[in-house]
């Protein structure tokens, strides 16, 4: 990847086949959604939600390497959310 594909922004497309030999977990919650644009919105969820997670674990681990206490609520606390349990949105 170059640094111009970076700073434009553009739209990425990706095509790839998933056995589930290779991730039994992820093939079976995605196989319960009909090919197209389901399927394609639940594994971005799934993909956005694992990133978030790989943040928080990073900031926690952080924290404790530090010395500190890590913080889980309050002020200081960082809020890593997608909303996922919030109320529906209104269509």
């Amino acid at each position: 990847m170059n640094a111009n594909a970076k700073a434009s922004g553009e739209p990425i497309r990706l095509v790839f086949e998933l056995a589930r030999a290779d991730h039994p977990r992820l093939y079976d919650d995605l196989i319960q959604f009909p090919k197209g644009t389901k399927r394609i919105n639940r594994l971005r969820v799934l993909a956005y939600d694992g990133l978030i997670s790989q943040v928080a674990q990073a900031l926690f681990a952080g924290q404790v390497a530090a010395g500190g206490t890590p913080q889980t609520s309050g002020e200081d606390a960082t809020p890593l959310t997608n909303d996922l349990f919030g109320p529906s949105l209104k269509e």
